[in-house]
């Protein structure tokens, strides 16, 4: 039989053992959680500078147009001071002008320019047939990159400046062009990476000889963002944190691996309760209303889908719709969301009113031929028109532009309503909103929470306003909380517009949204909006309304 002291010294034995092993897992842990946390900063910091770059190419590109469509002479002093007018109202534009023979002929801020330039070749020719110059003379500054951009005779000139410290060291990042004859990438703006080929122009993460890399590729202008750090650099920028883990390694190992197993478990624990959940059928439906601004009257619901858990913890959609989605089942879901809203409406939307009620899909659903036969079979039971129920849709669902264009197609042809919900946020431009062919665009809460805080987000509002009257789309504004922000709205229109938000009324049942039609009915709108832009008369009433789906 072993004596204490061998017990005692294999038990030391093993203690120091599961100590040096729980040290390593727990800096190997630590190590590996770092470099995941790195790699999501990469993510979003690329998507933060795509997103700058859009909103900037975005402006470019209708800068450049105006400057095409200049009403003056050529360079004459009335050019000029146009030019300078479009420059005064622009965020990102920093000088537009004339260009004559590849030489520049006169700008906003140049004025005419008497010697000519010499000639200058473009660094990237686009597929459009623009051209792309780095640090074109006179723009070139103390190494201060400036792009410029020319189609025919104009040009547009960038300097973006609000990039120089957009993120802290560790962080690098790069931007792509492509050069349409050649089919070569080559720099445009940032650092020059580690890496070459087709990680600076191919969609998604890597590690490469210890560095990290995300990029994020535009769908419209021909360029890549790609955010990259060494590990080194990133485990240096912890070290703190990658310190301690390595010292109570055994005791993180423990509480690492013990809090992934209970992730693990939640998420498939959400599975199955959802799951559960639609078998057994106990989603709800809340509705919120949807008024028109200019009489506080409601003239449509949107319809959102509501779950609590086995816990009895509310679970919101943005989380069980992505699990669902994930999990390849929300079909079910969206199905059982359009029968209970035309269950709960069904009368009120085959009576003689122009009352229109909205729905939400997924990506999924409308990659899905099954969904738009549902659809269609839901209505004719309930013997509901198709111009009455509305389909919303998330800008990221149209990702793919192909398959979402012949569903929407579709649906128009139907006789629904398509609208792009969260707008602002995404991919959103002239041309993508045309090549769509929706109908009404929903404004996202960010700009709507952003009126009288002094956010320049603000500014951008009258050009979606004025875009959405341009393609004749009708205009929901979401996240209404203040008479504010609705007078903002109602006064800057210059068409029918709706809003949505605490401010006209919460998510409620059905019974309780019913109870607010009909007193909306009998007595007038619970809040009264005359002030904004107007009471209508009774005879617009239906006309405006109507705008919705028109």
């Amino acid at each position: 039989m072993p004596t204490f002291k061998q017990r005692l010294h294999v038990v030391l034995a093993a203690m120091i053992l599961a100590a040096t092993c729980g040290t390593v897992a727990g800096y190997m842990l630590g190590r590996e959680l770092l470099v995941r946390l790195t790699e999501t900063k990469l993510q979003q910091y690329a998507g933060r500078i795509m997103a700058d770059g859009e909103a900037s190419s975005a402006e470019l590109r209708t800068m450049l147009s105006a400057v095409s469509a200049s009403p003056h002479p050529f360079c004459s002093d009335a050019e000029i001071r146009y030019f300078r007018s479009l420059i005064f109202e622009s965020e990102y534009s920093k000088d537009v002008g004339r260009m004559r023979n590849g030489r520049i002929a006169c700008s906003a801020t140049l004025g005419r320019v008497a010697r000519l330039q010499a000639d200058s070749r473009p660094d990237f020719t686009q597929q459009d047939g623009s051209l792309l110059y780095k640090n074109l003379a006179p723009y070139q500054n103390n190494g201060v990159a400036a792009i410029t951009l020319q189609h025919g005779g104009s040009y547009v000139v960038f300097v973006p400046l609000a990039r120089m410290h957009l993120e802290p060291a560790p962080m690098h990042y790069t931007e792509t062009a492509m050069d349409a004859p050649s089919q070569k990438a080559g720099n445009l703006l940032g650092e020059a990476p580690p890496a070459t080929g087709s990680i600076l122009t191919t969609e998604g993460q890597s590690r490469v000889g210890g560095n990290l890399y995300a990029t994020r590729c535009s769908i419209r202008y021909f360029n890549c963002v790609t955010a990259y750090t060494s590990i080194p650099e990133a485990l240096t920028e912890d070290r703190t944190y990658l310190g301690g883990s390595t010292v109570l390694g055994g005791l993180f190992g423990l509480l690492f691996g013990y809090f992934f197993s209970l992730l693990y478990r939640r998420n498939k624990s959400m599975e199955q309760q959802l799951r559960r959940a639609v078998r057994r059928d106990e989603l709800r439906l809340a509705y919120q209303p949807i008024v028109n601004l200019a009489s506080g009257r409601i003239v449509g619901a949107e319809s959102l889908a509501r779950w609590t858990n086995e816990q009895g913890l509310p679970v919101g959609p943005d989380v069980f719709i992505g699990v669902a989605e994930e999990r390849g089942f929300v079909g079910t879901i969206t199905r059982i969301v359009v029968q209970h809203a035309l269950r709960d409406f069904g009368e009120i939307l085959r009576g003689q009113s122009n009352f229109r009620l909205s729905i939400n899909v997924t990506a999924s659903d409308l990659a899905d031929p099954g969904f738009l036969v549902m659809l269609e079979e839901a209505l004719q039971r309930a013997k509901v028109p198709a111009r009455r129920l509305a389909i919303e849709i998330t800008e990221s669902s149209t990702v793919r532009q192909e398959v979402a264009m012949k569903a929407i197609q579709y649906l128009r042809q139907q006789g629904h309503s398509v609208h792009i919900d969260d707008f602002g946020t995404g991919y959103s431009s002239l041309s993508y909103l045309h090549d769509l062919s929706v109908d009404v665009i929903k404004i996202d809460r960010s700009f709507t929470q952003a009126i009288g805080t002094g956010s320049a987000v603000v500014a951008i509002l009258p050009q979606i306003l004025g875009m959405a009257e341009a393609l004749s789309l009708g205009v929901i504004v979401e996240g209404i909380e203040t008479a504010q922000q609705a007078a903002y709205f109602a006064a800057q229109a210059q068409q029918p517009v709706f809003g949505q938000g605490w401010y006209f009324g919460r998510p409620v049942p059905t019974q309780e949204f019913h109870a607010l039609l009909a007193k909306d009915a009998q007595e007038g709108p619970a809040i009264q909006t005359t002030t904004l832009s107007g009471d209508p008369q009774e005879g617009q009433e239906a006309e405006l309304a109507s705008t919705i789906v028109a």
